[in-house]
């Protein structure tokens, strides 16, 4: 590619269509991560009475949505283009939150938690097409610096929203009605600022969709609608990737089931075991998620470096020592120290699993294997929440910490082996 070329590619993080992307990404995350991690658990075990079995059903249909809906409104954005597709998936989640405010009954309130997820199930094929066509369609022109910027608009609204809310009810006087009302508000914002965004990017071009599993298609084409040859075509694509060690499955899964157990859970943990205030709670937060982002761009530069195993190795044994020491922990003080090791323990994960996956996926077939890679971790987000609350009812508070940790301890084996696996066969390869 000549130089002009690659300045053409490159992509600018202010332009217009990555700024709006950007702020609606924030605050789209903003409320859903204000209902997930600060407002749902406890206003659905302490003031609607649910069991915590019902709070992690809710919660799973939100990942569900979320998940199913992603190639549908992949293949409705290019018939409709960004705009009204953003919009139409904003007033979902207007209607999720409003849904929640006047919901009395486990039914609506998951129902409302479905809706949600169905909501926010555009947010990242719309903003991933977007930055592709932004940068010529090309594999690596230039995207980094716009994906780096939506991924830190995104942990930011995750992060902030609760600590947010929490702030308000603490400290402003809110009820939990009127935080949803102010979540709303936000939702209406976001939905009005769609309206700025445009209907495509490159008029003269078909609009290419990209699916979850990374394949372009031009919307117009008929043979690209049709779902039973995308999976078969993806099944076909898996089978032939004989390179891809089928260990990686079940980690995969397991890699999302961990974060799901917690999901439900952590708040009413800190609630029902610590104690916590809601301004005391954000302290946490920042404790846990402000340390595990200011590690991220440091772990990794150094897994750029020298590699892979050594971060997860040590990632996975301190995730699974720290998230069992916190089920045992009782004193707000020992709390915060268990937090800040899981923080660190997922900056170790985060950038090294990634780069860990991504080695595994051979290039000819790399579409259809992210497709798959992304449907289980899709399923292990559905099924963390679902027995999280099952062991919360049935075998304690401290149940869903220590499931987490054990599966972090099979995920450090599995890794081990997949490891094994993958030079013994690069071994055989030499040897031919």
């Amino acid at each position: 590619m000549s130089r002009n070329e690659q300045q053409q590619s490159n992509i600018s993080v202010t332009s217009p269509f990555i700024v709006k992307m950007c702020v609606i990404i924030f605050l789209v995350t903003f409320v859903k991560g204000s209902l997930l991690v600060a407002l749902l658990p406890v206003y659905m075990e302490n003031i609607l009475g649910l069991s915590v079995t019902t709070v992690g059903v809710a919660f799973a249909l939100q990942y569900l949505g979320d998940n199913l809906f992603r190639s549908p409104f992949g293949l409705l954005m290019g018939k409709i283009g960004y705009r009204w597709t953003m919009t139409g998936a904003l007033l979902l989640i207007i209607a999720a939150v409003t849904m929640i405010i006047y919901a009395e009954d486990a039914i609506s309130l998951t129902f409302a938690c479905l809706i949600l997820g169905i909501g926010t199930s555009p947010l990242w094929p719309v903003t991933m097409t977007g930055i592709s066509e932004l940068a010529g369609a090309t594999a690596n022109g230039g995207s980094g610096a716009a994906m780096g910027a939506v991924e830190m608009a995104s942990l930011a609204g995750m992060g902030i929203g609760p600590i947010a809310v929490n702030f308000l009810m603490d400290h402003g006087g809110y009820s939990y009605r009127s935080s949803f009302f102010v979540l709303v508000g936000c939702a209406a914002a976001v939905a009005v600022l769609a309206l700025l965004l445009p209907s495509r990017i490159g008029s003269s071009a078909p609009h290419a969709v990209r699916t979850p599993g990374g394949e372009a298609s031009s919307a117009p084409g008929g043979a690209s609608r049709n779902p039973l040859r995308s999976l078969q075509r993806t099944l076909k694509g898996v089978r032939s990737s004989i390179k891809v060690s089928r260990l990686l499955f079940p980690a995969l899964f397991l890699q999302a089931f961990a974060i799901g157990l917690m999901t439900p859970v952590v708040t009413l943990f800190a609630h029902a075991e610590l104690h916590v205030t809601p301004n005391q709670y954000s302290l946490l937060l920042i404790a846990g998620g402000g340390i595990t982002v200011a590690a991220l761009i440091p772990a990794g530069r150094l897994v750029d470096r020298i590699g892979t195993s050594i971060f997860l190795s040590a990632g996975f044994l301190l995730a699974a020592c720290s998230l069992a020491f916190f089920s045992t922990v009782r004193w707000l003080p020992l709390a915060f120290i268990a937090v800040a090791l899981v923080g660190i323990s997922y900056a170790l994960i985060l950038p090294a699993w990634n780069a860990f996956v991504a080695q595994q996926v051979p290039k000819e077939e790399r579409g259809a294997v992210w497709g798959l890679f992304l449907t289980l971790q899709g399923f292990g987000m559905v099924a963390g929440p679902v027995i999280s609350g099952r062991l919360w009812d049935e075998a304690g508070h401290s149940a869903p910490f220590l499931a987490s940790a054990c599966v972090m301890l099979l995920l450090f084996g599995l890794h081990l082996l997949i490891v094994r696996r993958t030079k013994l066969r690069l071994g055989r390869e030499l040897q031919r």
